[in-house]
């Protein structure tokens, strides 16, 4: 805008989100008379000036028309029963739509991100930005790197690169997990996941690790457990170790519910004999039988704080700003056993 003021502004100002203020500039729905009476009257008083007028729009004000946004992920994590990043991708694209913002999809085949293959949105120069949904290959990092475009990755980073992120706070989720099994009496604690695979799973296993430091409790490397190969392919057998723990952090719920089966195949009870936790809090962590103890992950504030990030780095250009951090939340269920009430 040439005065400077941007519906980021309107939105801080007041203490709301972006799309709220979008929507009572646009006269749309979803938002109270009251609200959108105080949005268009800060907006006033601000000076703000919209970009884009049409002839019937109560306000004169159309965001970002004729903007396209691409949402890339790769195939690994597109599964036959859904995802947690299915859910994360349809919020986002919801949240775009709102602002009038179209969504582009398209899915990475492993060959392409193997070999950096430039992704046709980009190259047929179809789209304004791209969200990068879920760990890539690093050679597919570096190529999506030197692109001239508004980019934001969702739900991992790389520091080698400048590009900015919405990330979940992995790092204090791990730390919270394992906190939780020890304050159950467990000290004998694995971890299931690849931690050179995703940075988010790296992040998890560097709190468990922490958490363990912190409590004076030995790290095993026998029981660091791989539950997929480096290009973030699930394994389809689970293996364990012939001296096992009391309990497993599992990098996401998905693994978490495949370590409760395998085990229950084994004969071992979750969680009498072994307590499992997960990470996500996604719909694999209810259907379990035991229901998992989790961390929940606020898709709804990850999605929010994507897009507003986005809107800034199309309103302001070259404008970076790093990694934003979005705090999860344990969620006790059913699948820790309290050691220290039964001894």
């Amino acid at each position: 805008m040439k005065n400077g003021v941007k519906m980021l502004d309107i939105a801080r100002k007041l203490n709301v989100s972006v799309v709220t203020v979008s929507n009572a500039l646009g006269g749309r729905d979803g938002v109270s008379d009251e609200m959108r009476q105080k949005i268009c009257e800060t907006a006033d008083k601000m000076g703000y000036k919209p970009s884009n007028t049409k002839s019937g729009n109560k306000s004169g004000f159309l965001p970002r028309m004729g903007k396209n946004i691409g949402i890339l992920t790769s195939e690994r994590f597109v599964g036959s029963r859904g995802t947690f990043y299915w859910e994360l991708t349809a919020n986002i694209s919801n949240r775009l739509s709102q602002m009038n913002l179209t969504t582009v999809y398209e899915c990475i085949g492993r060959e392409s991100e193997k070999l950096a293959v430039i992704p046709n949105m980009i190259a047929e120069k179809k789209v304004d930005g791209v969200f990068v949904i879920g760990q890539v290959h690093r050679n597919y990092i570096e190529m999506l790197s030197r692109i001239d475009i508004p980019m934001v990755f969702v739900d991992f980073y790389d520091c080698r690169y400048n590009v900015d992120s919405v990330n979940s706070d992995s790092f204090n989720g791990g730390y919270l997990l394992t906190d939780h099994l020890i304050s159950r009496g467990h000290r004998d604690i694995g971890f299931f996941g690849n931690f050179n695979a995703t940075s988010s799973i790296n992040d998890r296993f560097l709190g468990y690790l922490k958490c363990l430091i912190e409590n004076n409790i030995p790290y095993r490397r026998d029981w660091t457990l791989d539950d997929r190969d480096d290009m973030g392919i699930l394994y389809s057998d689970i293996h364990f170790p012939d001296d096992m723990p009391t309990a497993f952090v599992c990098n996401c719920d998905e693994t978490a519910f495949r370590v409760i089966s395998a085990l229950r195949t084994k004969g071992v009870r979750v969680p009498e004999d072994i307590s499992v936790v997960g990470y996500d809090n996604y719909t694999v962590s209810n259907i379990c039988i035991p229901a998992i103890t989790t961390i929940e992950v606020d898709i709804d504030r990850m999605s929010e704080s994507s897009v507003e990030l986005m809107v800034r780095k199309l309103s302001t250009p070259g404008y970076s700003e790093g990694r934003r951090i979005i705090i999860g939340k344990l969620i006790e269920k059913n699948s820790v056993f309290d050691i220290s009430s039964s001894v």
